[in-house]
């Protein structure tokens, strides 16, 4: 088993440094276009194997992605933060060229790769990369869903008291402040979360969640990795291990939820081929509004991209 990780960013880093861990696979390798970066964090990762007992050898590259050959999935991560001045259409236009290239070059050295994506913004990056693969939707999707349910987890908790371990949650749509948290299917050990926490309170943690990015920016000045790279370690898993593990992510829909031609997070069963199946919740009136509002959000985003010359 290998894996890919394209971008040796603190997320791409995090993310090879927990597969390592968990040694999803035999060989990791850490990509990045920045001279020796990729190398050096490979090797710090490399280091740990013996304190903390796993075998998985990490092997950094600077932009060689013939070391990426026959990788059984790939995480891109590449591309750059948003500047000062720098409009939301130029951020597109930048992180879609280079996750275009980068596509590109897994494809065709790992051509059977599943590819997932964390770039962003993330909805589009990931409609970039499948416009560019040119492979079944199933092998190409976003990774969002699941930090963002991470995030409504741990604030869950922390308000309750209680192990995160014990809550179940599913969140829909963009990834951003028009995600749809789902209360009604949110538990904590079986039980529903609106039988243990007041309604206000949880309005106020489902709030807390869709700034959790920017929350996180405002404290340290950049965007948050640990989450982000587990999150993303987690859906290898789930694939290298075949563990038809439910999760939310950014997949491609066909119809369901009476969307079409739209990338948008939405509970699925993740296995080793990828997305083996969509699961259709049975939405109530106002959790179809919700969607279909953040949906209307990222086929703005979508339609950026379809206005570009990325050629």
């Amino acid at each position: 088993m290998k894996i890919t990780v394209v971008g040796a960013g603190n997320v791409g880093a995090t993310c090879a440094n927990v597969c390592a861990h968990k040694e999803l696979a035999s060989e990791i390798v850490l990509l990045d276009i920045k001279e020796g970066v990729a190398e050096g964090k490979a090797l710090d990762i490399w280091q740990t194997s013996p304190i903390n007992l796993y075998d998985s050898r990490t092997i950094g590259s600077t932009n060689d992605y013939t070391k990426t050959a026959g990788s059984d999935v790939v995480v891109i991560t590449s591309g750059l933060p948003r500047k000062p001045g720098m409009s939301r259409d130029d951020l597109i236009s930048t992180n879609a060229k280079i996750v275009k290239m980068v596509t590109e070059n897994i494809v065709k050295h790992s051509p059977d790769a599943v590819i997932i994506i964390v770039s962003n913004p993330l909805d589009v990056m990931t409609y970039a990369a499948y416009l560019t693969a040119k492979v079944p939707s199933t092998r190409v999707f976003g990774m969002a869903g699941i930090l963002d349910t991470a995030r409504y987890r741990a604030f869950l908790a922390e308000e309750l008291n209680i192990s995160p371990k014990d809550i179940q949650a599913v969140l829909m749509g963009g990834h951003g402040d028009t995600m749809v948290p789902l209360p009604r299917y949110t538990t904590v050990g079986g039980i529903p979360v609106t039988e243990l926490i007041t309604e206000d309170k949880l309005n106020a943690i489902v709030d807390r969640t869709k700034k959790g990015g920017g929350e996180i920016v405002n404290l340290l000045g950049t965007s948050a990795w640990y989450a982000p790279g587990a999150a993303a370690a987690q859906m290898v898993e789930a694939i290298v291990r075949d563990q038809r593990r439910v999760f939310p992510v950014c997949a491609w829909l066909q119809g369901e939820y009476d969307q079409k031609d739209i990338y948008l997070g939405v509970p699925v069963i993740l296995g080793k081929n990828g997305i083996e199946k969509i699961i259709e919740l049975d939405l109530n009136a106002e959790e179809k509004e919700m969607l279909e509002t953040s949906s209307g959000h990222v086929r703005e985003v979508l339609a950026v991209l379809d206005n570009m010359d990325l050629s």
